[in-house]
């Protein structure tokens, strides 16, 4: 398939340009607003805890994000240029850094609002995946984290991938991590569920989904594989999400 060569500029006013990874962002944190109000009485939240949280979230996201893409795939480069991490529309963001910076979010939201630390990422987590979803298209029209050489119909040749075609790996996080993930999680709240429970099963299904996809992407190429040519870092940086939402499921079962 041909690859759909989108400017990443979406809107170019004068010397000021927005571009689609931004764009990506605010989606994101619009749909999770909207969703997030929805809930709200369900949980008994308040609109403005609901907005307090989102903005405790964006601001661990942000930050872990880029700091986590520094430390755990880029380093040398960050040390050489430490301006780029304030280049987010360039991409470069961490999702495990990213969600470190979350859950530390959490914690200081705890504390503000005295609620219970599983009861901020129970209530969050369904949510989460959407913003998975705009991320991950984000990446794809920036042509970046693309996936191994294939031959499969639907594979691509992207601007920066070389002459050969590729899996669209972007696409495959978009539907696993974002579309899938984010169904799964919202029918298993329908009922409710031992403190942990959902969270846990987030983890487990995003560190499960990202394992899967990473056998399609390209590993990152300061590391290449790991270990018997493909395990990759973030194979590895999933499995503590894996042991660790296996453990929150197999608890509140267990009750």
């Amino acid at each position: 398939m041909q690859y759909p060569n989108i400017d990443p500029v979406a809107i170019s006013i004068g010397p000021i340009s927005i571009h689609w990874y931004g764009l990506m962002y605010l989606f994101s944190f619009v749909a999770v607003w909207y969703l997030g109000r929805r809930r709200a009485a369900r949980y008994g939240w308040t609109t403005a805890q609901v907005e307090d949280l989102l903005f405790y979230g964006a601001v661990g996201v942000i930050v872990g994000g880029k700091l986590g893409s520094a430390l755990f795939y880029d380093f040398s480069h960050i040390m050489a240029h430490p301006l780029d991490l304030f280049k987010l529309w360039q991409g470069g963001m961490s999702f495990h850094g990213g969600l470190i910076g979350v859950l530390i979010a959490f914690g200081w939201f705890a504390r503000k609002t005295g609620k219970g630390y599983f009861e901020i990422s129970d209530f969050i987590a369904p949510m989460v995946p959407i913003g998975l979803f705009f991320g991950r298209i984000g990446n794809f029209i920036n042509g970046e984290l693309w996936g191994r050489p294939s031959d499969v119909a639907w594979a691509m040749v992207f601007p920066t991938g070389g002459s050969e075609a590729r899996h669209p790996s972007q696409l495959y996080e978009a539907g696993l991590e974002g579309i899938l993930l984010f169904i799964i999680l919202w029918v298993y709240t329908h009922k409710p569920r031992s403190a942990g429970a959902v969270s846990g099963l987030f983890l487990l299904g995003y560190g499960l989904f990202r394992s899967i996809v990473e056998f399609y992407r390209v590993p990152d190429v300061q590391y290449g594989y790991f270990a018997f040519d493909w395990l990759t870092m973030g194979q590895i940086l999933s499995l503590p999400m894996i042991l660790l939402g296996a453990f929150l499921l197999w608890r509140g079962s267990a009750k």
